[in-house]
């Protein structure tokens, strides 16, 4: 979100600011949630739209049946954003991390586990305040049937996340240069917090399901408690203990469901489990662009056949290798190699293929009667050109834009 003459970010106050865009929204038929005296949130048939710490919004869908509902809900809420800021002067950009601002140009959102996270955040890495305020991701929710449908979705999830950075990377840049990255969005969450980021490897061992990922999360350290609408900062504490009662300064209190909810927001690997799994690896895109990712996993996830044929072309990695996978795809993209001698570019039009078959077989049809499978078009384009939106950009910067990266601003403006 960024003023359309000067470039810089959107602070929350004033009448052209985030607070006011909120406001705005209700027209559309939004309810407001408050934080104090200040407007942070609005909600809508089951879906949701939050701030985030460095003023980005997240859509949060509400749970629906077909990518069309999704592709069409997305649309919606951009149509909406897009006519306000219109109004205002304002654009809004789909971009893995920030192509000019320097982290302290980005305002801070005023919400009080924000702040919390802000003081805890420089403790543990030195790239947690860049996650916060300088980058934007597109994530995918998947349900499941079954604790065994939710571990097979969950490792092969895991093991493609590098391919969905590659497909998707759009982060090329740092304060206006080129980082050396495609995805400057992934490496940010290399040097976070390594006790809440990451592949774990525990989810790939034997007789994993729901009770090992409860394990983890109970000793990944706190951030807040929230009572009576009120954050305590219990940043570093334990879960365990606040369940024994034996949370420093809060002795005797125990936790609620809504603790324990909480709690697992402040969980970040790349796959996170809550009452769905959720697709963590992808920068924010392109408008065009924001279906392809859910019918990938959707493709991928949602079929039998086509969930057995992922799992098939994973299943003999080791962790390592995930490991190292992931490590790289932020730098070489597609160009990333994996293991049996091939690349993640050959991998992606294996998944494509895959995905596709998937899309097909569920056979959920639109008004042109096409199947979903029309959403990865965008995805099989950037295989087949070997160019990815980074790769794009990068060029534009070598090239037409004369090494000015802000020129981003309105060519990729929504």
């Amino acid at each position: 979100m960024f003023d359309r003459k000067s470039h810089a970010p959107i602070p929350y106050e004033g009448e052209r600011g985030i607070g006011a865009i909120l406001e705005r929204l209700q027209h559309f038929g939004w309810a407001p949630k408050y934080e104090g005296k200040n407007l942070i949130a609005l909600a809508q048939d089951g879906a949701s739209i939050t701030l985030e710490p460095g003023g980005q919004f997240e859509l949060s869908g509400a749970p629906l049946e077909t990518l069309h509902q999704t592709c069409r809900e997305v649309n919606s809420h951009l149509t909406q954003v897009k006519a306000i800021g219109d109004e205002m002067g304002i654009g809004f950009l789909g971009m893995g991390f920030h192509p000019t601002a320097k982290r302290d140009d980005i305002p801070i959102m005023p919400k009080a586990r924000y702040d919390i996270m802000r003081a805890y955040m420089p403790k543990k890495g030195s790239m947690g305040l860049d996650m916060m305020l300088r980058t934007c991701t597109v994530q995918v929710n998947l349900d499941f049937g079954s604790e065994a449908d939710m571990v097979q979705k969950f490792r092969i999830g895991l093991a493609l996340q590098p391919l969905a950075t590659a497909l998707f990377a759009n982060s090329p840049f740092v304060e206006g240069k080129p980082s050396g990255f495609l995805s400057f969005r992934s490496q940010v969450w290399t040097d976070t917090d390594s006790d809440r980021t990451g592949m774990l490897p525990f989810v790939f061992e034997e007789g994993f399901g729901f009770e090992r990922y409860v394990d983890y999360a109970l000793d990944v350290p706190m951030y807040f408690i929230e009572r009576d609408g009120v954050m305590h900062d219990v940043s570093g504490l334990s879960f365990r203990d606040f369940m024994a009662g034996k949370l420093p300064g809060h002795e005797g209190l125990l936790p609620c469901m809504k603790d324990w909810e909480d709690h697992l927001t402040t969980v970040f690997p790349e796959v996170r489990l809550k009452t769905f799994l959720e697709m963590r690896g992808a920068d924010g895109g392109p408008w065009a662009r924001l279906c392809a990712l859910p019918a990938l996993w959707a493709g991928l996830l949602y079929d039998g056949a086509a969930q057995a044929a992922a799992w098939d072309l994973v299943k003999d990695w080791t962790f390592d290798e995930m490991r190292q996978l992931r490590d790289n795809a932020p730098k070489w993209g597609l160009a990333t190699p994996v293991p049996g001698n091939r690349s993640l570019r050959d991998l992606a039009r294996d998944v494509l293929d895959i995905a596709a078959q998937g899309l097909d077989a569920r056979n959920r049809r639109n008004d042109a009667d096409e199947t979903e499978a029309h959403f990865l078009c965008t995805l099989r384009q950037i295989v087949e050109d070997n160019r990815t939106l980074a790769d794009e950009m990068l060029a534009a910067y070598e090239g037409r834009w004369h090494g000015d990266a802000s020129r981003a601003f309105e060519d990729y403006l929504y």
